[in-house]
């Protein structure tokens, strides 16, 4: 009788934690990519919320027309969430039915949520023709963001010309990227891949990049970061900042991009701020096994950022930039300069090293300019820079 119970007992146990599965089309959503599916969308998530067992929301194949999304779970019971996603996720044709929101899919507020699989339409090209004819136009929403969450896996996903940022990790802990695809026109505005803030212990895997502004941008507060096996291009590379933006600002630190793959950027491996006073900082940041091909500015610091000639002229960059190690990155650059330091007169970047460095312009040795830099040079083919 006693074993019975014990039995009785353990099924309960292994019953109560198995995952409950929720398929959209249960709450009513239809896969033609026509009829609008935010409600059914939100309906599953307050049955998900609800549950005090972890969840696996289901989206099966076909297209999902949805407006704006915010999955919350400051209200939930905790308890892991998956996103399983067969299908494609559709934003209204007409940019103006999300183009004033901050994020068309946000996550917020969650310890231990995933999204596997999945294409993401944002539909954003009629929004960047707004913008290029100069008219007046919503700034456009982050395709899918995640805010104060713990514990974040994304994988398989891939998002399609976004209106703004594509992805948006802020204010997260141990994150997760792996396997994505971003992909928008190289003149597609402000449509950064992954942008990464006030955020730490995020690693982003096995990726691919195509768009029209940073690959990768990392902002002020990230701390232990590792980007590896990427390929970026289009696009504007991988970018550190804008750092300075603010007076008072959180620094960046432990970074590493490694196995990384440029071609035909406007920029390679890029640390940037404004020329104006903040207490920021860049430090211990790890350059590594990059290739260029075609990159115009393969190698770049740069501490007088100053876009339109607004808000700085005249100023020096107070962000100091510490411990950078550039190491083994060969290939060619398009323009004549292929190292490029140039740091702030008022804090000088010191720990700089270059070493097995390599890179051409028209089949000769690119130029270096280096300016308040200091450090080593090692095996750089471009010698007399620091």
């Amino acid at each position: 009788m006693a074993s019975l119970l014990v039995l009785f007992v353990f099924f309960f146990f292994i019953s109560s934690c198995s995952a409950q599965s929720y398929n959209v089309l249960s709450f009513g959503a239809k896969p033609d990519g026509k009829t609008d599916a935010t409600k059914a969308f939100l309906a599953v998530w307050k049955t998900a919320c609800a549950s005090s067992r972890p969840v696996t929301i289901v989206v099966p194949k076909g297209r999902f027309l949805l407006r704006s999304l915010n999955f919350d779970g400051s209200k939930c019971k905790p308890k892991p969430v998956t996103f399983r996603i067969d299908g494609t996720l559709v934003a209204p044709a007409d940019y103006r039915v999300i183009g004033d929101e901050d994020y068309w899919i946000f996550f917020q507020h969650l310890d231990g949520v995933t999204v596997y699989g999945g294409v993401l339409d944002a539909q954003g090209t009629s929004l960047w023709d707004c913008k290029k004819s100069g008219k007046n136009c919503p700034s456009g929403a982050t395709t899918i963001g995640f805010q104060s969450s713990s514990n974040v896996v994304v994988s398989g996903l891939t998002s399609l010309n976004s209106q703004m940022f594509h992805v948006v990790i802020n204010g997260c802990n141990n994150v997760k990227l792996q396997g994505v695809k971003v992909l928008a026109a190289g003149n597609s505005p402000n449509t950064d891949g992954i942008h990464v803030q006030s955020s730490s212990t995020v690693s982003i895997f096995n990726t691919k990049i195509s768009t029209g502004d940073d690959c990768v941008s990392i902002g002020p507060g990230t701390n232990g970061l590792w980007i590896e096996n990427v390929a970026c291009g289009p696009g504007h590379g991988i970018s550190i900042g804008s750092l300075g933006k603010d007076s008072v600002e959180a620094g960046v630190q432990n970074v590493t991009v490694k196995t990384v793959t440029f071609t035909g950027t406007d920029n390679g491996v890029r640390i940037k701020s404004w020329a104006r006073p903040s207490s920021g900082f860049a430090r211990n940041i790890r350059f590594q096994h990059c290739v260029m091909n075609n990159v115009e500015n393969p190698i770049l610091i740069d501490q007088n950022y100053c876009p339109r000639n607004e808000n700085c002229p005249g100023q020096v960059s107070g962000i100091k930039i510490s411990d950078v190690l550039f190491v083994d990155i060969h290939g060619t650059s398009a323009t004549e300069v292929g190292v490029k330091l140039d740091c702030s007169p008022k804090k000088p970047c010191t720990g700089i090293r270059l070493e097995d460095v390599k890179l051409t312009y028209r089949n000769k040795p690119a130029a270096s300019a280096c300016v308040h830099a200091g450090g080593i040079e090692a095996g750089f083919l471009q010698p007399n820079c620091l």
